[in-house]
């Protein structure tokens, strides 16, 4: 018989990026027969959610969570600084300080410069984790190098994507469609959109613009300090650059299979963001899973995922980078083809299926910890 495992995550109907990638995880490790239950972290109370045992009000103990946790054989904790009550999320710590099943930690951010408070509460889920999970080689690096990890205890296991791959169409150069670039993702500071438009007014020089399409809704958190400011002001920028016929934002959250429609109608995918520290990025996954040219700042995560062909990298904050980057993929011909082929041949590996097997593997050997031997 396989591990029960206990997660610890945000969960949908709550709108970020863990809550998306959790839910995906919990879905397959299901479909292949894991035993899984959901401690859902929440901000207040709220309606019960298929497969959630428990729900963590952010302001209150963790006693209770920690409990229902217990009742498994691993803890799965998702770790994000800004989920978790507390500073930097520390209210996680007396969570996991409770629990006696093995602990692995899954960490979508691993800093390279962290904060004082920020170091002192990865070093503690590091100390309390069995067994820790990162989504790249950086950052299992930095956690080698930064904290001073063994580096046996860290499992290297891709971010998941769902199967997008579309039947194989050649890239339509010369072909009087206009062509079709995408951004998408919870829309915050950082994302880099304006220098996507600021790139995308030195391309009309050079040649007829493609239609770029910016989708998803503000993040949550986001729009509880800031409103639409951000959006207002890509959207103002629009308008100043007279690129207001080719640019559309679209504000919604796309459920997965209107995801998957969006990125298949897309031609390329454009990642402006802005961060050099960025470890770990679904939207890229997806992009690649998908089999899609991809253009992106090269942050760490693009930089081990597309430097085999599968996309261009260019340096962040850099519009006539992102402008050359975009001529070259809309005109050499067989270029943004090789690329999707690349693409392709990496989708396998990212796959939620092969990635929840590990997840799988990972948890059955955290599971001996704590099995008796036989007599």
């Amino acid at each position: 018989m396989g591990a029960r495992i206990g997660m610890l995550s945000t969960y949908p109907p709550t709108q970020c990026g863990i809550a998306t990638f959790s839910e995906a995880l919990v879905t397959h490790l299901v479909a292949a027969g894991a035993d899984v239950g959901l401690v859902r972290l929440v901000d207040a109370p709220a309606p019960p959610v298929p497969l959630v045992v428990e729900q963590w009000v952010t302001a209150e103990p963790a006693a209770a969570a920690a409990a229902t946790l217990d009742d498994y054989d691993v803890a799965v904790v998702q770790h994000e600084y800004g989920i978790y009550g507390g500073p930097d999320g520390q209210d996680l710590l007396d969570l996991v300080a409770r629990l006696n099943v093995p602990v692995v930690a899954v960490l979508h951010t691993v800093l390279t410069r962290p904060s004082r408070n920020q170091h002192r509460v990865m070093a503690e889920l590091v100390d309390h984790a069995a067994a820790l999970v990162t989504m790249t080689t950086t950052a299992r690096d930095r956690l080698i190098t930064g904290w001073g990890v063994d580096p046996d205890r860290v499992t290297v296991i891709p971010h998941g994507a769902e199967d997008n791959r579309s039947a194989i169409v050649p890239f339509p150069n010369g072909n009087t469609r206009r062509r079709r670039v995408l951004t998408w993702g919870l829309l915050s500071e950082g994302k880099g959109i304006e220098w996507a438009l600021l790139g995308l007014a030195e391309l009309r020089r050079k040649m007829p613009l493609p239609d770029y399409e910016v989708v998803g809704q503000t993040h949550p958190r986001v729009l509880e300090r800031e409103g639409e400011a951000y959006r207002d002001r890509l959207v103002e920028m629009t308008a100043s650059l007279h690129l207001a016929e080719r640019v559309r934002f679209e504000r919604r959250y796309l459920s997965s299979p209107d995801l998957r429609e969006v990125v298949r109608q897309a031609d390329v995918i454009l990642l402006p963001y802005d961060s050099p520290d960025q470890v770990t990025s679904g939207v890229l996954t997806e992009a690649v899973a998908a089999g899609k040219p991809v253009i992106s700042t090269n942050f760490p995560h693009a930089v081990e995922l597309l430097s085999s062909g599968a996309g261009l990298l260019v340096p962040p904050r850099d519009p006539s980078a992102l402008a050359v980057a975009l001529e070259r993929v809309l005109t050499i011909h067989g270029l943004a083809d090789r690329m999707a082929a690349t693409s392709r041949n990496l989708a396998a590996s990212l796959l939620w299926p092969t990635v929840a097997a590990r997840y799988l593997e990972l948890a059955s050997s955290m599971r001996a910890l704590t099995v008796p031997a036989a007599l």
